[in-house]
C-alpha cells in the first residue's frame, strides 16, 4: 500500500490567496487562503483552509494556479431549493443562468412536478406536455423510468450539481392518474412504496405543488401519509401551498404546517411570499412560522428577492379544466359553452395569480408557431386589443394554438413583505427560476447578486455573513447535505468568489436575461466553471443522492 500524502507535500490544483473567507457559518469574515485539492478520498476536489503565513508560502510552490482574491470573499457555492431546471439543464448543461449567479447546486422536482419515478414513457409524455409552459419542452429523450435512471442523465456533464425532490404528481401519476378523485388504499400503498423506494435511489424528499393537477387532487391527509415515508427515510417535505385553500391567506400555509406536524416530517414551504393584494400583512404570515416552530415542529422557508411572479398560463384556468390531462384539457379549452365557466371562475377569483391589473397584465412567452411569434413577451391584454377578442377567448385559443406550453410572468411578492422574509432567521433563498421564453422573470439571473448587491450592501438588510448563510449551509442543512455550503477542510470545493463592492444583478422585467457583474470565478466540485465572470466550459456537475452526498 502507498504511504498517505502528509499535508507537506499536498498538491493544490487551485489555490485562492487574500481574500475574506465568509465560511457559510454565519460567523465573520476572515482572512485565509483557500486551496483546492484532489488529494482525499473521491473524486471531487476538496478544500484546505490555510491561515499559518509560513504553510501559506509552503503551499503558494505547489499550486498548479494561484488566484489573487484581495478585497474579493470566497464564499462556499450557492445552494438552491428551488429550480426548474429538471428538463433544460439536460438540454442546455452549462447551465449558465444559476452558475453565473454563483450557484453550484440547486433542486429540482419541485412544486410536486417531477419527472421522475414514472414507469410509463406515456405519462411521462403527458406531464412534459402539460408542464412545458413551467420546464419547457426541449428536444430530448425522456428515456428514464425511475429516480435511479433520472439521476444517471445527470451525471454526464452539468455545470451545476443537483438534488432532488419526489413530486406528489409524479407519484399520482404512477396509480390513479390525472383523476381526480381520492386514492384507493391499493394505490396509496403503492405510492408509500414508490416513494420509499425513490428515496433510497438518493432523493431528499417529497415535493407538492398543489395548484397543479393531479397533485393538487391530493388530501391534507393523504400528502401527511407520503410525507411520513420520505420522513422516516431522513427527507422533508416541500411545499407549493394550496393558495385556493379556505381564506387563500394563511389557511393555505397552516395546512403545509399541519402536513408536518401530522407526518412527523420537516416541513419547508418554498416560494414564501405575501402580494400587496393580500388580505393581511407578512408580520402574519411569519408569526404561523414562528407559533409552529414554538411547538417544536421544524418550519422553515425560502424566498425569491423579484416582484416578478413566473409559471406556466395553465395555472390561470380553473383545476377542472385540466383535470385528465392534456387530451381532455384540450378538449375543454376548446368547448365554447365552457368557456363562460371559466369566465365566470375567473371573474369570482379575482387578481389570484395575475396581480391588481387581473389576466390582462399577464406577459405571455415561450410561443412556438411563426404565427404568433410576435406576441412573445407582451401581455395578453396587448394580445386582446390586437386581436379583437374577449381575453379569455385569447387565452384559450393560444394555449390550444401552442399545445398547451404558454408561459406567464405576472407581479408577484411585493418588495417590503420580501425584506421582511429574508430578516427572519429561518429563511433561506430559493429563485424559482425559469428557462424559457424571451423574457422570464429577472429571478432567474440575477436572484443571488440582487441579495449581496442591493440587501447586504445597498441596505445593509442583512449583513453579508447572514445572507451567505442563508445561501449556502442552512439550506445544505435542510437538505442533509453533509459536506457541502461551507467552507472547512475536507469539505467538497463548491465556491465563489465575489467582489462585494461590485456585485449587483443587472436583470429587469423589461431585460431579464442579463448576467450579473460581480460574481468573478464558480467552482463546482473542484472545477473552475466560470473564470473572470466567464463560463468555461467545464461541466463537472452531477446528481447528488440522499445518504451518499
Amino acid at each position: 500500500m502507498a504511504p498517505t500524502t502528509s499535508t507537506d507535500e499536498r498538491r493544490y490544483e487551485l489555490l485562492i490567496l487574500d481574500g475574506m473567507v465568509v465560511d457559510g457559518s454565519g460567523a465573520p469574515g476572515h482572512a485565509a487562503a483557500v486551496g483546492v485539492t484532489r488529494e482525499f478520498t473521491g473524486a471531487s476536489g476538496r478544500i484546505v483552509v490555510l491561515t499559518n503565513p509560513a504553510a501559506i508560502d509552503d503551499a503558494i510552490g505547489r499550486a498548479a494556479r494561484l488566484l489573487h482574491a484581495r478585497g474579493k470573499v470566497v464564499a462556499p457555492g450557492f445552494i438552491d431549493l428551488h429550480s426548474h431546471s429538471g428538463l433544460m439543464i439536460l438540454a442546455e448543461p452549462r447551465h449558465e443562468p444559476k452558475v453565473r449567479q454563483g450557484v453550484t447546486t440547486e433542486v429540482i422536482g419541485i412544486d410536486g412536478l417531477s419527472y421522475a419515478p414514472i414507469a410509463d414513457p406515456g405519462r411521462l409524455a403527458e406531464l412534459v406536455e402539460m408542464n412545458a409552459g413551467l420546464d419547457g419542452h426541449p428536444d430530448l429523450a425522456c428515456d428514464w423510468d425511475s429516480v435511479a435512471t433520472y439521476l444517471d442523465r445527470f451525471d454526464r456533464g452539468m455545470g451545476v450539481n443537483i438534488a432532488f425532490l419526489v413530486g406528489n404528481s409524479a407519484l399520482r401519476l404512477g396509480t390513479s392518474g390525472w383523476d381526480e378523485r381520492d386514492p384507493t388504499a391499493a394505490e396509496m400503498a403503492s405510492m408509500r412504496a414508490v416513494l420509499r423506494e425513490s428515496m433510497e435511489e438518493g432523493a431528499y424528499g417529497i415535493s407538492s405543488g398543489l395548484d397543479y393537477p393531479p397533485g393538487a387532487y391530493a388530501s391534507t391527509a393523504e400528502l401527511a401519509d407520503l410525507a411520513s415515508v420520505a420522513a422516516k427515510l431522513g427527507g422533508f417535505y416541500h411545499s407549493h401551498v394550496r393558495y385556493t385553500l379556505g381564506d387563500r391567506f394563511l389557511d393555505p400555509f397552516r395546512e403545509a404546517i399541519d402536513i408536518g406536524r401530522r407526518s412527523g416530517s420537516p416541513s419547508h414551504i418554498t416560494h414564501f411570499y405575501h402580494r400587496a393584494t393580500f388580505p393581511g400583512t407578512p408580520d402574519q404570515m411569519l408569526a404561523l412560522v414562528d407559533d409552529a416552530r414554538a411547538e417544536g415542529l421544524d418550519v422553515t422557508f425560502d424566498a425569491y428577492p423579484y416582484e416578478w411572479a413566473s409559471t406556466r398560463l395553465l395555472i390561470t384556468l380553473p383545476p377542472w379544466v385540466q383535470a385528465g390531462g392534456p387530451g381532455p384539457t384540450k378538449e375543454r379549452l376548446a368547448d365554447r359553452a365552457l368557456r363562460g365557466r371559466i369566465r365566470d371562475e375567473l371573474q369570482a377569483r379575482g387578481a389570484l395569480y395575475a396581480g391588481a391589473g387581473g389576466i390582462a397584465d399577464i406577459r405571455l412567452g415561450y410561443f412556438a408557431r411563426a404565427e404568433n411569434l410576435a406576441y412573445e413577451g407582451r401581455t395578453l391584454g396587448d394580445v386582446g386589443r390586437e386581436r379583437g377578442g374577449d381575453l379569455v377567448d385569447v387565452l384559450c385559443d393560444l394555449l390550444l394554438s401552442e399545445g398547451l406550453r404558454l408561459n406567464q410572468v405576472t407581479p408577484g411578492p411585493n418588495l417590503p413583505g420580501i425584506r421582511r422574509f429574508y430578516e427572519h432567521p429561518v429563511s433561506m433563498v430559493g429563485t424559482d427560476s425559469t428557462f424559457i421564453g424571451t423574457k422570464p422573470s429577472p429571478r432567474s439571473y440575477g436572484s443571488y447578486p440582487r441579495i449581496l448587491g442591493q440587501l447586504v450592501r445597498d441596505e445593509a438588510l442583512l449583513t453579508l455573513e447572514t445572507a451567505v448563510a442563508k445561501m449556502t449551509s442552512m439550506p445544505a442543512a435542510r437538505l442533509g447535505l453533509r459536506d457541502r455550503g461551507r467552507i472547512a477542510d475536507g469539505l467538497v470545493a463548491d465556491l465563489v468568489v465575489f467582489d462585494p463592492a461590485t456585485v449587483r444583478s443587472n436583470a429587469t422585467y423589461d431585460d431579464p436575461r442579463r448576467f450579473p457583474d460581480g460574481i468573478e470565478q464558480v467552482i463546482v466540485n473542484g472545477t473552475l466553471v466560470v473564470d473572470g465572470g466567464a463560463h468555461t466550459g467545464a461541466l463537472p456537475g452531477r446528481a447528488l443522492r440522499r445518504g451518499r452526498d
